[in-house]
């Protein structure tokens, strides 16, 4: 698999992941991560995000949402 691939790969996974950890639709994960440039900052740091887990990849992400006011945990009970 080349380079491309395994960040396409990686954008996925995150999304799911995100889906689940957040309690959301993957039709707004979606929405959040374009609207965010989260699909960007996977690929701009994937050369740090495949030497760690998806767990902390997704933690990354959610800190790079807050910093930008976003807070993913918002509609969790």
């Amino acid at each position: 698999m080349n380079e491309k691939s395994e960040i396409t790969f990686m954008q996925i996974r995150m999304i799911r992941l995100a889906a689940g950890e957040w309690h959301l639709p993957i039709d707004r994960i979606v929405e959040i991560f374009r609207k965010m440039s989260v699909f960007g900052y996977i690929e701009k740091g994937y050369g740090i995000f495949k030497c760690e887990g998806d767990e902390a990849v997704l933690e990354d992400i959610g800190e790079f949402l807050a910093r930008k006011g976003i807070n993913v945990y918002a509609g969790i009970k």
